[in-house]
This record gives structure tokens, sequence and C-alpha cells, in this order.
């Protein structure tokens, strides 16, 4: 179910959450109330290296809700992808410098007959946590059957035709169309390569590769997951390396922070703007800011009430304060140009929007509202519990109650938002969304092309043209990248400016709070959260 998807940001603490939180105490789940970094227990490390000091401390990351929602790699859609991309591993990651897919469960690959044929070799000495060889028949029942199970981001293989094992350590994939398979191979979502006999969605052991394997698995616990060392891990250990992982859910900002100063933890995945401008100023704590591939989308509603009228809409985009949003934001955002953040292929400068409040003004004049006419009311859902879509939408109604228009704004859940959505029961939808591999396709196809039954198009737009444009993007990425180019530049025109569809008031910026000692951490934004433990060294 692709929806856990959109749960990962939920929860994260924008400007308006500062005095909320600071007056509340921010002890929901107390700090100090559980165990420091801990003694690993998982005994000496296995081999490599005898350099550095032996590091028995646990790594503990603090997310701000449920640590997994779903065990299975081939369905998992959710914030488990923090968990899951350090116990799984896929045959590519995306290196966010290089802006290549690099070797990971495969050590090379060539691509021929025009992109539809893709040949990789796989890593020889890898074994699952369950014991079995990586073999290139076992690689191939796992993306079979992640194919089968059509969960999540199953959707990445489908030009993928038939899978062959040459041989032990050959993987051919035919493709129907071209493909960028090697960067759809390290997406963070269904490329996971398991074991199919070891996957238990009861979180109790996994059939993964990577250096860690579940320890303890607690749902609904403070300390909710533990992660140990897999000493057969193909990378091997260090003894400075951390061998032990803990994910200690905190709701509240106030309190992780706390938890930081006091040494209890070590890496905070977002701070308020406020308490992240402390934590740059604070002894043994260091700070981590870099660009992110996640947007805010605010979606209307093309096909049914006041936002039907392409007029309203448009008059909607003009009133978002998007220069003072981002300022309120103080560097945890910045203003987006189209809807494909930089970095990635199909991002176009320029399009930063404006606010125009005479615009505004005059859109809604000719579809009769206005100050002059009967009052427009317009409902607008958004995710309970995140102060950043809070903001936009506290800013959005002031602007509009000059131009004699309420938002009936409700904070929602992300299942109930989502349900409601699916119904098209409101003319406003805020969400975010981020690429399942690092590709602009993502934001196409899941969101904006048709759909009968809206699962993620829910500005519901339905326009052959558009979907035309969207269904050539895979060939053209793997094969023209100037057309691919092109094509998501006039895609963007057409769906922010001329349907207007979607307004993109900003792109994140990840705001990271870590201990000093931590060495070795990058963000990446192929992968949203994501700490990649194994990289990691405590400083001596």
């Amino acid at each position: 179910m692709r929806w856990h998807k959109r749960l990962l940001v939920a929860g994260v603490t924008g400007v308006l959450a500062l005095t909320a939180s600071a007056c509340a105490g921010g002890q929901v789940r107390g700090a100090g109330g559980t165990p420091a970094p801990q003694q690993s227990g998982t005994g000496q490390s296995q081999s490599a290296s005898s350099d550095g000091a032996a590091n028995d401390s646990t790594f503990v990351y603090v997310p701000n809700l449920d640590v997994v929602t779903d065990w299975d790699p081939a369905t998992s859609y959710s914030n488990e992808i923090v968990a899951l991309s350090n116990i799984y591993e896929g045959l590519t990651r995306y290196d966010a410098q290089t802006q290549k897919a690099e070797p990971r469960l495969a050590v090379k690959w060539t691509s021929g007959a025009g992109g539809k044929e893709w040949t990789f070799e796989l890593r020889p000495g890898v074994t699952f946590h369950s014991g079995a060889p990586l073999t290139a028949e076992a690689a191939k029942k796992a993306i079979e059957r992640t194919i089968d199970k059509k969960g999540g981001a199953a959707y990445i293989w489908d030009a993928v035709d038939k899978i062959d094992a040459l041989d032990d350590k050959t993987l051919k994939f035919t493709l129907k169309y071209p493909a960028p398979l090697d960067l759809i191979a390290s997406s963070g979502y269904a490329a996971h390569i398991y074991d199919v006999d070891a996957v238990d969605p009861d979180g109790k052991k996994d059939g993964g590769t990577g250096p860690y394997t579940i320890d303890t698995w607690q749902k609904g616990k403070e300390t909710e997951l533990t992660l140990k060392a897999y000493e057969g891990y193909w990378g091997g250990w260090k003894p400075e390396q951390y061998k032990k992982v803990a994910f200690r859910v905190t709701p509240e900002i106030t309190t992780a922070w706390q938890l930081l100063q006091k040494g209890e933890v070590n890496f905070v995945q977002r701070l308020n703007p406020q308490l992240f401008q402390q934590a740059g100023a604070t002894d043994n704590v260091r700070t981590s800011q870099s660009p992110s591939f996640q947007n805010l989308l605010v979606l209307f509603n093309t096909t049914s009430g006041p936002a039907k009228d392409e007029r309203v809409r448009k008059a909607l985009q003009a009133a978002i304060d998007y220069d003072g949003l981002v300022a309120a934001l103080k560097g945890s955002g910045q203003k987006a140009s189209g809807l494909v953040p930089e970095g990635l292929l199909g991002h176009v400068p320029g399009m930063q929007p404006k606010q125009d409040l005479a615009k505004a003004g005059q859109l809604l004049e000719e579809a009769g509202y206005g100050p002059d006419n009967p009052e427009l009311k317009l409902s607008l859902t958004y995710a309970q519990g995140d102060d950043d879509q809070k903001l936009l939408v506290t800013l959005l109604s002031a602007t509009l109650k000059k131009l004699n228009v309420t938002l009936q704004a409700r904070p929602m859940t992300w299942n109930a938002q989502w349900d409601l959505g699916k119904k098209r029961g409101q003319d406003i939808f805020v969400m975010y969304w981020y690429p399942d591999y690092p590709d602009a396709y993502s934001w196409f196809l899941n969101v904006f092309r048709s759909s009968d039954e809206p699962q993620f198009n829910l500005s519901y737009l339905k326009d052959a043209e558009i979907d035309k444009g969207i269904d050539a993007l895979p060939e053209l990425t793997a094969t023209n990248q100037v057309r691919a180019d092109e094509t998501y530049q006039d895609l963007q025109r057409r769906i922010i400016e001329e349907r207007a569809a979607v307004a993109v008031p900003y792109v994140q910026t990840y705001q990271r709070a870590l201990s000093a000692e931590v060495e070795g951490y990058v963000d990446n934004p192929a992968y949203p959260n994501v700490v990649f433990f194994h990289d990691l060294k405590r400083a001596a």
C-alpha cells in the first residue's frame, strides 16, 4: 500500500510548533526514561582493521513516530526505509555526489539493445542473514516476488519483461522498453534483494544481506527496534564502527533535543529552526544541513467543487505567500522551481512562483467571487502534527480572508486524509512527495497521470496529452536525456501553469543534529532520513 510512504514526514516540527512544544515541556515519552547508548554485547569484531579504538556503544537514532509499519521488503513503503536500508541491500546504491548508481550487491553491469537489456554481475562471497548464499537465482526470485506482490513501489520494475539467472553470479534483465535499470535498482523501496524464504511479517528475523540484522522488535515501545551487526557481512567490520543500533521513538522535538544534549541519543532527524540554530552552538553536538528531493505539494481539485474553475485554482496559486513561507522556515525549506527539485533530471530553473494578490483578486472576480461577491468557502486537508504544513495553512487562510475566501482547514491523520482524498472529499489536498528512486518520473506517474480510482492523483487531473508525455519519460530518460529534459519541462508548464493542478511552495532542506563524536555521516537525498550506520564510526 503506497499510502505508507507519506507517513515518513508527518510530525516534523516547524516554526509554529516551537512555541507550543516549548510551553508544553515536550515530555510525552520521558527524557531519561530509556537506556543511554549501551555496550553492544555482540562480541568482538569479526574482521578487518585493528586500527581505531573498539566501539562498544550503541548508535541511537530518534524518529518521531513509528519505526516499522511493514517488515516485508517487497511491500514496505514507509518510515521503515531507515531501518530496512541497513538490513537489506539492492544491486546498486545511488551516490548523490556523483549522481550515479554505484556498486552494492552488483559489482558491475552493462546495458545493450538500446537500453532494453541489462546484465548485472553479482558480488562474490555475499550471504543472506539466513545463511543462504546470494546467487543470481535468489536475486531473481526476490525481484519476481516483489513484482508479483504489486505493493509498495513495485511499479519501479514495470519495464521488466523477464529475468534470467545466466549462472550463479550473472543476472540478466530483458525489458519491454528502455529504462535506466541501474538507477531503478538503487531505489529505497522495492529494490531490496532478499531471501524469499526468510521474510517474517513479525520482525523476528529477516532475509537481508546488509550490515545489520534484527535484534529486538517491540512495536509501540519507546525503544521500538534494535539492530545488531551481521557478523558475516561482506563489507566486514572495523573496531570503531557501531555494531548495535537503537531506534528510540520521541514524538516531542524538545525531548529529542534534551536527550541529544545529555548524550543519550546520537541522531535527531529534524529540529525546529530555533533549536537547530542552538544546536550549532552547543558543545558535543554538531549539525548537518543539505538539500533534499522532498517538496510540498498543494493539490487542487480539478473535477468538482469551486476549484473545478481554473480561474479559482490560479487565484489560489497566486495567493500563496511563497517568500514569507520560506522566510518563516528559517533555512529548513527553499523556494521550489517547478515540480522537480534541483539535482534531478527535469529540474527547471526560473519557475519559482511569486505571490500576486492583485492577480488573485482579479481571477476571483472573474470567477464570481472576491470582496464584492458572495463568500467563497474552500475545504483543505493537511497532515496532523506537521507544523510546516500548518504554517502554510495559517498564512494562506489569512491571505484568502482578505479576498472574502474562507479556508476550512482540517488537520487529519494521514490515513483519514488519504481516504477522504480518494473520495474526492476536499478542494485542496496538501502532502509531500519525494522520488522512489532518483528520477523525477515518480512525481508525474504517481501524482499526475490520469486514473479513474485516484491513489495519489489527488488533484484528479485527467489529461490525455499529459499522460502521453508521462508515458514517454522512462524510455526517453534511458535513450535521449535531452529530449527527456525537454519533456519534463513541458509537462511542468502544462501541469502547473496551464492546468493549475498544483502549487509547489518549497523544497525541504534537511537539518540534522548529531553527537559530535559521530564521524562519517553524509545525507543522501535519494534515501530520505536514512542513516547508513555501517558508514559511521565513533571518534577516538
